[in-house]
């Protein structure tokens, strides 16, 4: 009798992480696709920070910088999503950039000491009742 309780539970366990998997498949798909290009000559990082989030989402990811490197922080979404905007955060959480007042989906930007940023990014609210969820990806890029 046990068996047959622990069956069905293992078999939902299985679809989640199937599921969490083809999300960061499609994810990882959609950056290489529309977000790569847009580092232009800036060499990627090879990390994918990467989420899949629906409108009103915030999402906050830490990020360490190498002083005496130029860098390009790119923010690109689903277009499902709308207009994300981002804010750059040094560790004492003083912003150093706001994607809000400029409109743009990148930051370029030299450090002259290496140092810890936060970079939030959010999807903008939308009145609907199905909410759409969509790819959100945070690069880095750096040259010399």
């Amino acid at each position: 009798m046990t068996a047959i309780k622990t069956i069905p539970l293992a078999a939902l366990a299985l679809v989640m992480i199937f599921t969490v998997a083809d999300a960061t498949a499609q994810c990882r798909t959609f950056t290489k696709k529309r977000c790569l290009p847009a580092l232009e000559d800036y060499v990627q990082n090879d990390n994918y920070n990467t989420a899949v989030l629906i409108p009103g989402d915030e999402a906050e990811l830490e990020l360490t910088f190498f002083g005496d490197r130029a860098y390009r922080l790119l923010v690109c979404g689903h277009p499902v999503l709308g207009d994300l905007t981002f804010q750059v955060l040094d560790s004492r959480g003083n912003g150093i950039y706001d994607s809000s007042d400029k409109e743009k989906d990148h930051f370029d930007f030299r450090v002259a000491n290496t140092q810890q940023m936060t970079i939030r990014v959010q999807v903008p609210p939308k009145e609907a009742v199905i909410q759409h969820e969509g790819c959100v990806s945070i690069m880095v890029g750096s040259k010399g």
